[in-house]
């Protein structure tokens, strides 16, 4: 399916089962307009958006700053609604993991990333995946459908109510950084990741700025430019290969933009400079692209293009094709690159012991069986002929 497809696509009712709307996601102009929908003043929706965003209220009674006359209006017509908690995870080193129900039923993951002094929050942007990345768990499964604006704020918002955060301490946040790079490819859906984030960075609200959000994309290549004229947030690049040839394999969205206009597209980034570099994400496989070869390619590859490259050791999940780079292959391979001049942090292995790592969101199960192996085998199959087409 392609970019344009997914704007419409996987649309969730507009209200609750009691008729309710949402007011979680709305833009600004969009919660002034249900106001005069209701018969209240524009100004509501300002008062509204300090409860919602600042406070991290989700009771109309406690919003006191509004007549109880208008919160009883706004309670009948309305709600500031959050996912299910269906699993809490904690890792020995801190990470958390939630499983989240959304209001269908369908549920996606969120990991929280804690560190000394702040935190990072890495988001999800659909159920399930359109793509087949090789190495990646996600990419076994059905895309299912796009999580709209509010679903991906509430991510965020609900981290924040887990974190005890509201209303946001004036430093030291534990929440202070999102990385677009749970489950899915927000690029494929673009429009609702991008009203989530302007939500996310209103200085009225959960203010978190643009200097401190990085959006992940395997590559769709049409889109990345609108991305950073409209968003200019952090860009990161799941690369993983440096040549055409692998790459079409672990990364078949290859075969529809390959490396030339990728590369092609990071030059040109709206914003890109020195001070404001591309992350290029690099997996390390064993065997398969780790090699003194490879890393002199992908220096060469990203000649000219202000960059770091992150350095992932592969984390494994039931039934991968692949292993983990040896420890002497990885410090081999960002050796060449450092000395190349691009910064090459070996990122950490966070949150393994619950299946929290790169790689392995939704993950269900430590053994598969033959017929579970076959069906992920034919998800796999239908995903890329979907992308040829």
């Amino acid at each position: 399916m392609s970019a344009s497809n997914h704007a419409s696509a996987f649309v969730l009712p507009a209200t609750d089962a009691d008729g309710r709307k949402n007011l979680v996601g709305l833009s600004r102009e969009e919660l002034e307009a249900e106001m005069l929908s209701v018969g209240l003043e524009k100004f509501r929706a300002r008062q509204l958006w300090h409860w919602i965003y600042h406070r991290g209220s989700t009771d109309f009674s406690e919003m006191t700053t509004l007549a109880k006359p208008v919160r009883e209006k706004l309670a009948d017509a309305y709600i500031v609604a959050r996912p299910t908690v269906v699993t809490d995870l904690k890792s020995a080193d801190g990470t958390r993991k939630w499983l989240l129900r959304m209001p269908d039923g369908q549920e996606v993951e969120s990991v929280h990333i804690p560190e000394e002094d702040r935190g990072t929050l890495c988001v999800s942007s659909q159920v399930g995946c359109t793509l087949t990345c090789r190495f990646c768990h996600t990419g076994t499964q059905r895309l299912v459908r796009n999580l709209d604006a509010s679903e991906i704020v509430a991510q965020v918002m609900l981290a924040r109510d887990m974190l005890g955060e509201w209303p946001a301490p004036p430093d030291g946040r534990m929440l202070s950084n999102i990385v677009m790079m749970g489950m899915g490819e927000p690029l494929f859906n673009y429009d609702n990741v991008a009203k989530a984030l302007k939500i996310v960075m209103d200085g009225d609200g959960i203010s978190i700025s643009k200097r401190r959000i990085t959006l992940s994309t395997s590559g769709v290549v049409p889109m990345m430019e609108r991305c950073g004229e409209e968003l200019n947030v952090n860009l990161a690049v799941s690369l993983h290969a440096v040549t055409d040839e692998l790459r079409d394999i672990i990364m078949p969205i290859n075969r529809k933009y390959p490396l030339r206009d990728l590369v092609e597209a990071c030059r040109t980034y709206p914003g890109l400079s020195n001070a404001r570099r591309i992350t290029f994400e690099y997996v390390m496989l064993k065997g398969v692209n780790d090699t003194p070869a490879d890393a002199r390619a992908l220096v060469k590859l990203l000649e000219g293009i202000p960059a770091k490259i992150n350095l992932i050791p592969f984390n494994e999940w039931p039934g991968a094709p692949y292993e983990r780079s040896t420890a002497r292959a990885i410090q081999v391979f960002g050796d060449i690159v450092n000395n190349a001049g691009y910064a090459s942090p070996v990122r950490t292995p966070r949150g393994e012991d619950i299946m929290a790592a790169c790689g392995q969101l939704k993950s269900a199960s430590l053994r598969l069986t033959a017929a579970e192996r076959a069906a992920i085998a034919n998800v796999i199959a239908e995903k890329d002929a979907a992308l040829a087409s």
